[in-house]
């Protein structure tokens, strides 16, 4: 039996986060809402570091940016080099 995951719109969890804030207790609120502990407590974390906010879009640094390009590209890189080594051991067996 597969279980489906649960998405919570942004408000939501910008309004659980500063309802545990409200009250103090983020255990009692995640199990109020239905919300795993964890999960409350990433929220929040988000929440404080400015990555929620409340367009829902997740604010990224500029390191994270960059890191985020630099792994593309070496994805790209290392993909075309499986692609030459490929082709380099086709055309040495064709050689022979």
């Amino acid at each position: 039996m597969t279980k489906t995951r649960q998405t919570y719109s942004t408000e939501f969890k910008i309004k659980a986060v500063e309802l545990s804030h409200q009250r103090g207790n983020m255990m009692e609120v995640a199990r109020e809402l239905n919300v795993k502990w964890d999960t409350l407590n990433r929220w929040k974390n988000k929440y404080q570091t400015g990555k929620l906010n409340a367009t829902g879009t997740v604010i990224k640094t500029k390191e994270e940016i960059e890191i985020t390009q630099l792994k593309k590209a070496l994805k790209e890189a290392e993909l075309e080099r499986d692609i030459l080594k490929k082709a380099v051991g086709i055309f040495t067996k064709s050689d022979k």
